[in-house]
């Protein structure tokens, strides 16, 4: 528990900071927290992360992590970000081929599948955080939503959990917990708007909170249910206490996307 905490902080510490620095660090600094991710992922599925397979997976994640203004170049200036996407894609398929079948079609999908959801989760973040006038402050809001989310839950379902959420994905996960995310996530939100305003209406502000909440903890169960599949107790081990880098952003790259969807931002 000790050595869980001092991770937790200074990670929190990290963050944070690279979050307040903005710019191109903090574009970096996910670009690499991304790349490990990818690589934990990889590594589930038992392709090696340093093989043609592995790094043409890491090509593609990186194509939607990006933002698009650093694909501006001279050969590239008449592709879109989706026209290359979908080159990366037959060639992954053409691999199925060239390789005999060695590598395939179902590592093409699970490759395919797994840079989506790692890119494009990753993209939104620095998206958001690229906002020009409320993009500190926003992702600050998030962050401190979905780290309320899971206090809350871990705390009221330890205490009051009665009811499983689905026991065959997390067994120790509880319907009371999953409420009790939610309501320390909207105290938290709520406190946190009040100081450091983003949205005009409360409305809106209650659907972000309640939205970045739910999603926020399906996208830890959907991971969950990924560890579940391929027998692993944590996607890696980089984080002491916490397990890898993908056990600690599976809230958060998943309910980015799905905020940008609703129009929350972007």
């Amino acid at each position: 528990m000790k050595q869980r905490l001092i991770t937790g902080i200074i990670g929190a510490i990290a963050l944070l900071s690279v979050v307040i620095i903005g710019d191109n660090v903090f574009t970096l600094a996910i670009a690499v927290v991304a790349s490990i991710a990818m690589y934990e992922l990889l590594k589930m599925k038992q392709i090696k992360p340093i093989s043609l397979m592995g790094i043409i997976s890491l090509i593609i994640m990186w194509i939607l992590l990006v933002p698009s203004d650093w694909l501006d170049i001279p050969l590239l200036l008449h592709v879109s970000k989706v026209e290359l996407f979908l080159m990366m894609i037959l060639l992954l398929l053409a691999l199925t081929v060239v390789t005999k079948n060695t590598f395939t079609f179902d590592e093409a999908g699970f490759v395919i599948l797994s840079s989506v959801y790692i890119g494009y989760g990753f993209h939104h973040l620095i998206l958001a955080r690229n906002l020009e006038d409320t993009g500190l402050v926003m992702v600050f809001l998030i962050l401190f939503i979905i780290w309320a989310t899971d206090s809350g839950a871990y705390f009221v379902g330890k205490k009051w959990g009665k009811h499983k959420l689905s026991p065959h994905i997390s067994p120790k996960k509880t319907v009371e917990g999953f409420i009790g995310g939610i309501v320390v996530a909207a105290v938290i939100g709520v406190l946190f708007h009040s100081y450091f305003p983003v949205f005009s209406s409360t409305f809106t502000l209650a659907a972000f909170i309640i939205v970045t909440s739910v999603f926020g903890q399906l996208g830890d169960l959907v991971e969950s249910a990924l560890k579940r599949h391929y027998a692993v107790k944590d996607s890696g081990s980089v984080l002491p206490g916490h397990g890898g880098v993908l056990d600690r952003f599976d809230s958060l790259i998943f309910v980015m996307p799905i905020l940008h969807f609703f129009h929350f931002f972007g």
